[in-house]
């Protein structure tokens, strides 16, 4: 049994209407098209579906058991086309990003906003972890991408480059470090340092080594998450290091910024995805959104390079 899409339409228009004339007006067919539509379909079904007179047309005892189940496939069929239509437009969707915690509090928030003013429809679910955390949600398919720092090659992954910046400083208003114009990782290492624990930390150190043996990366205290080293500086606990993106966050707490010196240091940031993820136009679009907004953003004063694919 071969029933077409076609032939179900021009069935339930001559059901609906009782008029071959203006089933056929409807579906802009020819009369002679539609009357070979309902045949083809009788011959399919193997029973009359339609009773044809010369004053009107009427449904056989199947053809009117058939109709409903009929309108229903159609209804169903329009309704996931529709459904599909919306995502291809963007009138819905969900997007799923896995983003260091740091990146969840300050950079991305801003740009979910702007693109929620563009795309209402699309709701875009953050998921924050640790920084270690993004790739294996990626991996797991539990996101469409992730934003995270650059890090070894990791097989099935593509990353995209998203931004490149140098450290800064980070201290509190009033501190000596604030009468400096310029601040050199030697002015900084003299105080207090407050760091991240893992790979932030021992990166910085290898970094610093190498530049020079007299640059000593020893932080007094090394803590989880970003947000709270930058509380302990507000408390006067010491000084740390981060990089520009947290300048809402770093503003909030009324703390003050140099760009880092003699060496610069730089971190990369990507978009991650998975090789073999065809992403939801929704997905593609908000990645894409995301490219453009970093673009646009100045970062305050301090010096940086922002790069695309």
């Amino acid at each position: 049994m071969n029933v077409t899409l076609r032939q179900l339409r021009a069935f339930v228009a001559v059901a609906h209407s009782g008029s071959f004339t203006d089933a056929a007006a409807r579906l802009h067919v020819t009369q002679s098209a539609l009357s070979g539509l309902i045949k083809e379909l009788e011959l399919a079904l193997g029973v009359q579906v339609v009773q044809r007179t010369t004053r009107r047309v009427q449904l056989s005892d199947v053809g009117a058991e058939f109709l409903p189940l009929s309108a229903r496939i159609l209804q169903d069929l329009d309704g996931a086309l529709q459904a599909i239509g919306d995502l291809k437009s963007l009138k819905s969707g969900v997007v799923r990003v896995a983003v260091p915690q740091l990146i969840a509090c300050t950079l991305m928030p801003e740009v979910v906003g702007a693109f929620a003013r563009e795309w209402p429809g699309v709701d875009v679910r953050l998921s924050d972890c640790v920084v270690e955390g993004v790739l294996s949600k990626v991996q797991s398919g539990e996101v469409d991408f992730a934003v995270g720092p650059e890090r070894a090659a990791s097989q099935g992954i593509a990353a995209r480059l998203l931004f490149d910046m140098p450290f800064v400083a980070v201290f509190p208003t009033g501190h000596p470090l604030s009468a400096c114009k310029r601040i050199t990782w030697k002015d900084i290492l003299r105080y207090p340092l407050i760091s991240l624990q893992g790979e932030y930390t021992q990166m910085l150190r290898a970094d610093l080594q190498a530049a020079s043996v007299r640059l000593t990366f020893n932080p007094k205290s090394e803590v989880a998450f970003m947000t709270t080293a930058i509380g302990m500086v507000s408390a006067g606990l010491g000084v740390t290091t981060c990089l520009p993106y947290a300048q809402s966050l770093i503003k909030q707490y009324g703390l003050q910024t140099r760009a880092l010196t003699m060496p610069e240091v730089r971190r990369k940031f990507h978009l991650f995805t998975k090789d073999d993820r065809v992403l939801s136009p929704a997905a593609h679009a908000f990645g894409e959104f995301l490219v453009s907004y970093i673009e646009q953003q100045k970062w305050g004063d301090i010096p940086r390079r922002v790069l695309g694919a």
